[in-house]
């Protein structure tokens, strides 16, 4: 079934080399991206290699700063200028947002020749869509739930990997009796949220989850569970260390990787770190669902959207472009390199790590049984003007001494009612 898949992704890519190699046809694929870290870097570079390989111009638009905050604001002003890049890394409801615009490319030619309704899971076709057209193609899934360890560390403190928080503060105590910091955190608003959504799914369950942080029910929002949350959640600061605020992710990851710091709660990405530093999964680092959430699935779609360009040779470069994404070739090597795992279904797993392998399994499983939710702090649960709402008020309640749980519940309730 694999083989046949493969053959068939090498046959289009091949047709689609030669008519990009035919006179007028070759075209130049700006493409705008936040992927800037060791792993990141290294995946951005895979795709810009598949597409020259087929006589593409790629030309590179990197916007730093991990969370994707600057890149839109950039993207805001090209659009704005009549100078929309050709594709963009854009996620969740924002796909929603820049179609109603009217400046999104319909890809539903290229969806139907290369059967993406097939190949994706529908809550991930779903996002991809604007009144059931096609504007904008998934690359991968990032399981946003973990927990990285590194396993000296933990030796070194005779501790284990918690399944729970009341396991992991009891981790924490002993690592930083051992003298080492416990939780490796970078203090970005984003990541403040990041922690955040992971403590809920693991306090709350799923369906708190859902009712709370997707469909922002108010009562979820400010009642005793979120309470509990708020209160779990703050309870892991003094377990970071004073260097923390401002701290890029890759920072603290490097921290594990070195043995510096035990534990870091952040998605899978973090993996394209250490594999990157040359750290083999189960020997020199440890992955698990963060404590409480074995059985849930916080999900993170990276995604271009494509933007209308003019020019035949152009247009064609970008289709191509969304074809060759959801290729078997391409998925293998993208998500070998950026610690996300395959969105198309039905992938070989072979090559995948066991941390990759449980993620994909996880996704599969959670999918079905109705433990599969979107991530609210990576843009794919709720409108962006909420998101950010409801991410200043708990990174305000992280940084406060002031704010009590009450307060902060409160404060989030009202924060969701963001138009």
């Amino acid at each position: 079934m694999i083989r046949i898949q493969r053959t068939h992704a090498r046959t289009l890519l091949a047709a689609a080399a030669v008519l990009l190699h035919s006179p007028g046809q070759a075209g130049e694929v700006e493409v705008l991206h936040y992927w800037t870290s060791g792993g990141e870097a290294r995946s951005a570079a895979a795709l810009k290699e598949q597409l020259e390989k087929q006589g593409h111009s790629w030309r590179d638009f990197v916007v730093m700063g991990g969370g994707g905050e600057s890149a839109m604001t950039v993207l805001t002003s090209r659009v704005k200028s009549g100078n929309a890049p050709a594709a963009a890394q854009i996620k969740g409801p924002t796909i929603q947002e820049w179609a109603r615009k009217g400046v999104l490319s319909n890809l539903d030619e290229v969806a139907a020749q290369e059967k993406w309704d097939s190949l994706l899971p529908p809550v991930v076709a779903d996002v991809m869509k604007h009144k059931g057209k096609y504007v904008a193609v998934p690359v991968n899934v990032h399981r946003v739930n973990w927990l990285w360890a590194n396993p000296e560390a933990l030796k070194k403190a005779g501790a284990k990997l918690p399944s729970s928080w009341d396991e992991f503060f009891v981790v924490a105590d002993k690592l930083k009796a051992a003298g080492i910091i416990p939780v490796a955190h970078g203090g970005q608003a984003w990541q403040d949220f990041t922690t955040f959504e992971s403590v809920a799914l693991g306090v709350g369950g799923a369906d708190f989850y859902k009712k709370a942080l997707v469909q922002l029910d108010p009562a979820a929002l400010a009642g005793d569970t979120m309470k509990k949350v708020l209160a779990t959640f703050k309870k892991i600061k003094p377990y970071t260390d004073k260097n923390a605020p401002g701290r890029d992710w890759n920072l603290a990851t490097a921290m594990v990787i070195k043995g510096e710091a035990g534990m870091q709660l952040m998605g899978d990405w973090a993996k394209g770190e250490f594999v990157a530093a040359g750290k083999a999964p189960g020997k020199d680092f440890l992955c698990a669902a963060a404590p409480g959430t074995a059985k849930a699935f916080t999900f993170n779609v990276d995604s271009f959207a494509m933007f209308q360009v003019k020019g035949a040779d152009k247009v064609k470069a970008q289709k191509v472009l969304a074809a060759a994404i959801l290729s078997t070739e391409f998925q293998e090597v993208f998500n070998l390199n950026k610690g996300s795992i395959p969105v198309r279904l039905n992938m070989n797993m072979a090559k995948f790590d066991d941390c990759a392998k449980l993620s994909s399994n996880d996704f599969v499983s959670t999918a079905k049984g109705g433990a599969l939710v979107p991530s609210i702090a990576h843009g794919m649960a709720v409108a962006p003007a909420a998101q950010v709402a409801i991410q200043d008020v708990v990174s305000l309640f992280w940084n406060s001494d002031k704010m009590s749980v009450e307060e902060a519940a409160s404060r989030i309730a009202m924060a969701a009612k963001t138009p």
